[in-house]
């Protein structure tokens, strides 16, 4: 019979092992919320402590991916977060300047960024963005980057599977099922847009908790008035198409 105190040193080894998985991150915020007669811009990222390349590829892809979502200003080509901040301020003064007199609704960009996924391999964030610019409503989306953690580098989304098109096989059937699509009629046959009529996956999939999910943000495959489109797959159902064990 194992002593307590065999039993509490196991305990400890384990947990260490499970927080060895895991990357280290702290919040990092940035905003021009308190600037008079400016964009409101809002940032909320993790930031990854570890220096090691996994740690580097992460803020290096999230920041480019910020970056490339707020540049408003033509010519201009912002390296760091603060720079994109400007630009898109910029990008509403030069509007203001171009229409003086008339009373515009400030542009707005909110982007939260979170960690869906995480174990000893693999690594998902889920990056929400909302942009106002004008018009008659702002633009909501929804971004996944995922690492491969041993490689110490951002994943393309046909890296995840061992065999994409198999994969795009049984999605559809999913997506059908999940959207009552008859499976003797086209896709597109209850209203939805895919390009050619054919059955295609997301610009943006990731890991979860519950499961794979695939993400079309708003106007991918349908209108802006049926906003995104989401299926969830659980990993007991999708594990035979993935390239690495996920352990759910």
């Amino acid at each position: 019979m194992r002593s307590p105190f065999i039993c509490l040193l196991l305990f400890l080894l384990l947990l260490s092992c499970k927080k060895e998985d895991k990357l280290t991150f702290q919040p990092l915020h940035l905003s021009m919320e308190d600037c008079i007669d400016c964009a409101q811009v809002s940032i909320d990222l993790p930031e990854a402590l570890d220096n090691g390349r996994i740690g580097n590829a992460v803020n290096r892809s999230l920041r480019e991916e910020v970056i490339a979502l707020l540049t408003f200003e033509d010519g201009t080509e912002p390296e760091t977060l603060q720079e994109a901040m400007e630009s898109f301020n910029s990008g509403y003064q030069e509007l203001n300047k171009r229409f003086p007199g008339e009373e515009a609704t400030p542009w707005e960009g909110r982007i939260e960024a979170e960690i869906s996924f995480e174990d000893a391999h693999l690594l998902s964030i889920r990056l929400q963005s909302y942009l106002f610019t004008g018009g008659a409503h702002g633009y909501s989306s929804i971004t996944f980057l995922n690492f491969n953690k041993q490689k110490g580098k951002e994943m393309e989304d046909w890296e995840l599977f061992k065999d994409q098109g198999d994969f795009q096989l049984y999605a559809e059937r999913a997506f059908r099922k999940q959207e009552d699509i008859p499976a003797d009629q086209s896709i597109n046959s209850t209203g939805f847009m895919f390009e050619r009529d054919s059955f295609y996956l997301p610009e943006n999939i990731g890991l979860t908790e519950k499961g794979l999910q695939l993400h079309y943000n708003q106007y991918e495959v349908a209108s802006y008035a049926d906003g995104p489109i989401e299926l969830t797959l659980p990993y007991k159902e999708v594990q035979k198409y993935l390239s690495q064990k996920i352990k759910s």
